[in-house]
């Protein structure tokens, strides 16, 4: 299957035929191809039609990174992790990780608006390229890189007859009914003339057919040349063109219209109505003119609208934006627009929180992934100002459960390292942003970082009678414990830290998560009727609050007592429920560890080829994770069952072809292989290329085979699952928690 995240085109892709050819031989040929133009000449739109007409030459197919709205140079490497889909679980730095994941792969990677971080994405690029043989990068901007093996091929304005079926195209759509005969071409021909081809202008002017003529518009344009023809002294002809052009547009709206638009520009990447309703509105524009303010400046092309996973957002065109930026300057209010926006999503930050532990937990993950751009905007502002700290710890805390409940892991850490790395005075916000940073980095591995953490909070907690940031630090404590492989300590932290959670009445994702991870470590220390009670009061809970995420490791560890007693079918219908919420959540962790133990069950039932094939593609998952199975033997203990059961019955060969095969799935393809197979027991619903080449079925192990006796007890079978750990302990590397956090901070 290959991936691609291009964004599907809105209207048709008109003109540059040329173009886009010449764009698919360099891209056949060089390995970095960089379109450079002016500002809306449209270079983006030219490099994904290219790029989507190239994808079916790259395996791993296509990935797109709009650098465009990324201001801070330092979170380039997160963005690129973040269009290649890659779950950020390790403490490797985000440049490690995409090298890691590139280094085999073809690909082609779109850089499209890189050129205020030109310096930085030169340097990357230059090392993508030196480590990554199958990688192509089609950048674009508005100069070159200047990279060794660059090609650079210049983007001009559309010619004249192209502009023209631009501008007839989009008229069109603007109003029903718009016919370009004989009489209507020479106007529209002279205004795209005037407008030098350029599409972002074209499609401006077309914006105002709904209430200006042709001969009206070119009338006006002409006015507006005339006006702004001067620019700024050494500006190219091309960029004041286009500057006369949008401020032509600017010129053309009303008082109310430019007011908006000036103050949208505080805006980064897409935004919902609510937020302009708040930020944007004030004594001249009142709050309920704002929805049909900016309806016109939709209806002029000025502001796009776009159908999200989080629903309606809009956004603006960075040239556009960028004209907009200046007459908020020019009017002196950028700083409060900037407060204020800052507020609105911090603001959403603590409702997102809140609202995690519900049965809106899928939709405050959509609505947080689409609000990123604007969230680290708020961040960034909060760590400009010496006297607003608290707020960046604050906010990076709050955002706990997107850090680690939507795979953001190494980002999170950035902005909580970057907190925390400053006095606040603020005891409360900075004790949360300790305990989430010690959650982070205990998912990370980094066990040196979780400890440093969790002990500056317990001291913090102690010193100021917080409970509640005492019972957090205390779970996370226990956590780090149990990915640690001592499990008699986990078993008394997280006791304890349940019991605390119980006398401080708190109850929230993070209480339930508590719940799950004593019962995992009942379950490791034999005690699996404890282990089934904790995880079927938390399964209770959850459906009767609609909290999805939690519930899923709840039915892990559910699932793993099912097959300890030999109860396969209801081992994987628990499984794959858990495997489709954790894809759902984008959590891999969850998700490989269930696919572990899936394969094992599978094995359990007869199928060792697709128990096989079930390994090999979670190996590949692990690779976003981090140390295999946490480097934890109790953790590890199902996998290396299933490996030497399935070894036994297919041979070595067998069963590292089957296991090449599983690699490479995709994860999408994976949860598709395993929910197709769900409600089918231990009969197998596709035979694997493995067993078609002549691997018969072996009769089902039972899950007790090596305790003593013949009968599948649970004590028996926990036993095979619990490794010798006496030699050591060993470097965790990921676990799940999550809380709604209201107490702690």
């Amino acid at each position: 299957m290959r991936r691609s995240n291009l964004p599907a085109e809105l209207n048709r892709f008109v003109g540059r035929d040329g173009e886009l050819d010449a764009l698919g031989r360099l891209l056949a040929e060089f390995r970095l191809v960089t379109v450079v133009g002016v500002g809306g000449v449209g270079k983006s739109r030219l490099a994904v039609r290219a790029a989507r007409t190239a994808q079916k030459r790259y395996c791993e197919g296509v990935r797109l990174a709009e650098l465009a709205g990324l201001r801070d140079p330092a979170l380039l490497d997160h963005a690129l992790v973040e269009a290649l889909g890659l779950t950020d679980h390790t403490s490797r730095p985000p440049r490690e990780v995409l090298l890691e994941h590139l280094s085999e792969r073809r690909l082609l990677l779109v850089l499209d608006g890189f050129e205020h971080l030109v310096e930085e994405c030169a340097v990357l690029v230059r090392e993508l390229l030196r480590r990554a043989p199958g990688l192509t990068v089609l950048a674009t901007g508005r100069r070159p890189l200047r990279v060794d093996g660059e090609v650079v091929t210049p983007l001009a304005p559309m010619p004249v007859d192209d502009a023209v079926r631009l501008f007839t195209d989009r008229a069109t759509a603007a109003v029903p009914g718009f016919r370009a005969d004989a009489g209507a071409l020479p106007p529209i021909r002279e205004l795209c003339r005037r407008l030098d081809g350029i599409p972002l202008a074209v499609e401006l002017a077309a914006g105002r057919l709904p209430a200006l003529t042709v001969e009206q518009v070119l009338h006006r344009l002409d006015d507006r040349f005339r006006l702004l023809v001067c620019g700024k002294r050494g500006e190219p002809a091309r960029h004041r063109t286009l500057r006369t052009a949008v401020g032509w547009s600017h010129e053309l709206c009303t008082p109310e219209e430019r007011l908006l638009w000036a103050r949208l520009s505080v805006f980064a990447g897409p935004f919902e109505l609510e937020a302009v309703e708040y930020v944007c509105s004030g004594p001249e524009l009142p709050a309920e003119r704002v929805l049909d303010v900016l309806g016109e400046l939709i209806a002029q092309s000025v502001v796009t609208r776009e159908d999200t996973p989080a629903g309606t957002r809009y956004r603006m065109l960075d040239t556009v934006s960028a004209y907009g930026a200046e007459w908020l300057d020019a009017l002196g209010d950028t700083a409060r627009l900037r407060r204020r926006h800052r507020d609105w999503y911090m603001g959403l930050a603590t409702w997102c929180e809140l609202d995690w532990f519900s049965p809106r937990q899928a939709e405050v993950a959509a609505c947080t992934d689409t609000a990123l751009p604007n969230v680290r905007a708020a961040l960034e502002l909060c760590l400009e100002r010496p006297d607003e700290a608290h707020l960046a710890q604050h906010m990076a805390g709050t955002l706990w459960f997107y850090w680690v409940g939507c795979g953001r892991l190494a980002e999170g850490r950035h902005w909580l390292d970057r907190a925390l790395s400053r006095e606040s005075g603020h005891e409360e916000a900075r004790l949360k942003a300790q305990w989430v940073l010690g959650y982070v980095a205990i998912l990370q591995g980094d066990n040196a970082a979780a400890a440093a953490a969790l002990r500056a909070c317990g001291e913090g907690a102690a010193r100021t009678d917080n409970a509640a940031a005492a019972a957090y630090t205390t779970h996370r404590l226990g956590c780090l414990a149990l990915l640690s492989d001592d499990m008699p300590r986990a078993e008394e932290l997280l006791g304890r830290a349940v019991d605390a959670y119980r006398e401080l009445g708190e109850l929230n994702s993070n209480v339930l998560m508590g719940q799950v991870e004593l019962a995992m470590s009942k379950v490791f220390l034999g005690d699996l009727e404890t282990a089934v009670g904790l995880c079927g009061a938390v399964r209770e809970i959850c459906e009767d609050r609609g909290e999805r995420w939690t519930r899923a490791y709840a039915l892990y560890v559910l699932a793993y007592a099912a097959w300890t007693r030999g109860a396969h079918e209801e081992a994987r219908g628990l499984l794959v429920e858990c495997i489709a919420i954790d894809h759902a959540f984008h959590d891999l962790i969850g998700l490989v560890l269930a696919v572990e133990l899936l394969a094992l069950v599978t094995a359990s039932e007869g199928d060792p080829a697709e128990a096989a094939v079930l390994q090999g593609a979670a190996a590949q998952v692990w690779e976003a994770v981090g140390v295999p199975l946490f480097g934890s033997g109790y953790f590890g203990a199902p996998r290396s069952l299933c490996e030497r059961r399935a070894r036994e019955q297919l041979g070595g060969e067998r069963y590292r072809a089957c296991v090449a095969e599983g690699g490479r799935l995709s994860p999408d393809g994976l949860v598709a292989r395993a929910l197709a197979r769900g409600g089918e027991g231990s009969v197998p619903a596709d035979r694997t290329a493995c067993a078609r080449d002549g691997v018969a079925d072996s009769a089902s192990h039972d899950p007790a085979e090596s305790a003593p006796g013949s009968a599948p007890d649970a004590a028996g079978s926990a036993a095979e699952c619990v490794p010798d750990t006496s030699a050591g302990t060993r470097k965790p590397a990921g676990s799940r928690t999550g809380r709604r956090g209201e107490t702690a901070g």
